[in-house]
């Protein structure tokens, strides 16, 4: 029994020592934590970025938001180039609250990487986070995320390193983690850890417990990823210093060893790009990379090919590298010069006078096209109302615009000095002989370049109206009114200031003839037969209605007037800047929208997405009545106030909006580029 107890009191010691132990231990972690925060926070940073993408013809807008961290005093802040690589507009949002504007310094696809740089309105200092050292992390270490999720507040989340060494497995394929064309995961090798991070953590660092950045979150699968602070900190600082990032290609396809052929060390050369520098240096398929420029060679796991390629493409532009190949059981030393690697993808350009997006033919583009040079333009999308989706043939996504007009075309520059000489000095579209390469094809249309309508219509010829609005009386409501067979229509509403407001016509009244001629309606299909019928007579006819009212028959004299121009009719205005188009207000507008007579301004007839006014959250049917403080009454107002916005190029556009019964101010900032 004395024994017993003797355990049971063992026991419990071990239980005590052990709790005070974690809660030391967690003390201990709650502190670091504090630590890193403090360090740390002061150079987060929440990025709302407005991004262009391409789409039907034109360069489509949106919204989306991301974290960073600032990395140097003057104010550059590491990011995602998935996040700020496509970026218009970069408003960053500091730890303070504080908002800055920013711009794009440089940005990098395929690691994933951007910079941008704060841009207060006097030059100061910030508080800036420091690099750790990423290749000593082990699995296990303690790490944070830091960012803003879901473009929330900045926010911290804890966990641990899961993986130093996490490549896509290969039980993904085909799927490739690929921006702008670029295979990220051929040179990252990422950080998997157990950190919660969601939509809006991308580009937020990865921190230790001394508050330093050993990551750059990128990617969430159930285990986020980070890219190694190693190797961003080196892409963002020729960022800042190159604004671009410069990398040898050779032209050599790597793959790690094949599990059952003879080599246990080196690389499989898998191939060679066509007329690149390692194909004209003599390396064929099969063969074994065993040392290169110095180093030896060993990838026989997927997660060794990173390094290996970051390692080719760091090489010096130009610079001859020595390479040793085993052959056939024998060594071969081959010597290669690489040159400078493009990206994949050019960026995308819209070119509004075609209604087309384009971009200019890499040299990777012109391999995978299998084409003999990079010239002509790639078309990336097409507008169906635009003129070269209104050709016969029209352009498609793919085409390579060849030569215009009898000139070549070599690039997207070529393009646009070609349109501007055929359409300088014309008023009317000129139609405009287009070469044109589809797959193998060769083929022509034609394009009709220049001045197209601007938005105004013409007018149907004006008919009589009386004014109201009605519905059929059917049988239902004939018996229901005890009115049994009778025929006609009933006033449902009677507009101001019109024919049937000064003959005193009311809302109920029952319209059954016009002088003498009976209005046939009994169903709803028969909605128009008593418009119809008053457009029979002419403009300022006197006419006689036969009225029923409280169910007695009279009859009531009207002035049939002319009719409204009906809002389709309206003269408009289409603003090729920002993407949108307004109208004058139509009678029926202030009928259904209870305007006062008194309302001025234009209506928003129909806003584009993704244009600068959807991001404003201008909608259709929203009135405009002042732009930068001038009052707007109609759309020759409005046209020569944003035509003078447009030639002064300024900074923002301030509208005043009524939308139904509110009011509001709201800010359209375009990117004049």
């Amino acid at each position: 029994m004395r024994d017993l107890i003797k355990v049971r009191i063992a026991a419990w010691m071990i239980v005590c020592l052990g709790a005070v132990q974690y809660g030391y231990a967690q003390s201990k972690a709650d502190e670091q934590l504090d630590s890193a925060i403090v360090i740390m926070k002061p150079a987060l940073v929440r990025l709302h970025v407005v991004a262009v993408y391409d789409d039907q013809g034109r360069e489509q807008k949106h919204e989306s938001a991301g974290s960073g961290a600032i990395i140097t005093p003057e104010g550059h802040v590491i990011t995602n180039h998935h996040v700020a690589g496509r970026a218009k507009r970069i408003v960053c949002t500091l730890a303070n609250k504080e908002e800055i504007e920013a711009e794009l310094i440089g940005t990098d696809p395929l690691a994933d990487i951007a910079v941008v740089k704060l841009m207060p309105e006097q030059k100061r200092d910030f508080p800036y986070a420091l690099f750790g050292d990423s290749d000593i992390l082990q699995v296990g270490d303690p790490v944070y995320a830091m960012g803003s999720p879901l473009a929330l507040s900045q926010s911290v989340t804890r966990g641990i390193v899961s993986n130093t060494e996490m490549v896509m497995p290969e039980m993904f394929w085909p799927f490739q983690f690929r921006l702008e064309g670029e295979d990220v995961g051929s040179i990252v090798r990422w950080i998997g850890h157990d950190a919660s991070i969601f939509p809006g953590n991308s580009g937020g660092p990865l921190v230790n417990l001394q508050g330093n950045i050993i990551g750059i979150n990128e990617i969430s699968f159930g285990i986020a990823g980070a890219i190694p602070g190693n190797l961003a900190r080196k892409i963002a600082f020729e960022l800042i210093e190159n604004g671009a990032v410069a990398r040898a290609w050779f032209g050599l396809e790597i793959q790690p060893l094949l599990k059952l052929g003879d080599a246990d060390e080196g690389a499989l050369v898998s191939g060679t790009i066509e007329h690149s520098p390692a194909h004209q240096a003599g390396f064929r398929p099969g063969d074994i990379l065993t040392y290169f420029n110095g180093q030896a060679i060993n990838v026989r796991f997927a997660e060794e090919l990173p390094i290996l390629n970051q390692m080719m493409m760091d090489c010096e532009v130009g610079t001859p590298v020595q390479a040793i190949v085993r052959r056939n059981g024998k060594e071969i030393t081959v010597h290669v010069t690489p040159v400078e690697r493009e990206y994949v993808l050019p960026k995308t350009i819209e070119v509004k006078d075609w209604g087309i997006t384009a971009r200019n033919i890499s040299l990777f583009l012109a391999k995978e096209m299998k084409r003999d040079d990079q010239d002509g333009v790639l078309v990336t999308s097409v507008r169906p109302s635009g003129p070269a989706g209104e050709a016969k043939p029209p352009l498609s996504s793919g085409d390579v615009i060849v030569n215009a007009s009898g000139r070549s075309i070599k690039d997207i520059d070529d393009l646009k000095r070609v349109s501007d000489a055929l359409t300088e000095f014309v008023e009317e579209p000129v139609s405009v002989l287009v070469e044109f390469e589809r797959n193998d094809e060769h083929q022509i249309t034609v394009v009709k370049l220049g001045k197209r309508d601007s938005g105004s219509h013409g007018q149907q010829l004006r008919k009589a109206w009386l004014g109201i609005a009605y519905q059929v009386l059917t049988r239902d409501i004939a018996n229901a009114l005890d009115l049994d067979e009778t025929r006609g229509i009933r006033i449902t509403q009677i507009f101001d200031d019109t024919p049937a407001e000064k003959a005193g016509l009311r809302v109920g009244d029952i319209i059954t003839a016009i002088d003498d001629l009976p209005v046939e309606a009994q169903e709803i299909a028969d909605i128009e037969v008593f418009t119809v019928m008053i457009r029979q007579f002419d403009i300022g006819s006197a006419v006689t209605l036969d009225v029923i009212r409280n169910k007695k028959k009279t009859e009531i004299p009207v002035t049939l007037t002319t009719s409204p121009r009906p809002p389709a009719e309206m003269d408009k205005y289409v603003d090729m800047n920002f993407e949108f188009t307004v109208r004058d207000i139509a009678f029926m507008d202030r009928v259904e929208q209870r305007l006062d007579a008194d309302a001025h301004g234009v209506l928003v007839a129909d806003v584009v997405s993704g244009s600068w006014a959807a991001l404003a959250h201008l909608a259709a049917n929203d009135l405009i009545v002042a732009v930068n403080s001038k009052t707007v009454d109609g759309v020759e107002t409005f046209r020569s106030l944003m035509e003078r916005i447009s030639a002064q190029r300024s900074e923002k556009v301030i509208m005043q909006i009524q939308r139904g019964i509110h009011s509001f101010f709201t800010e359209i900032e375009p990117d004049w580029e």
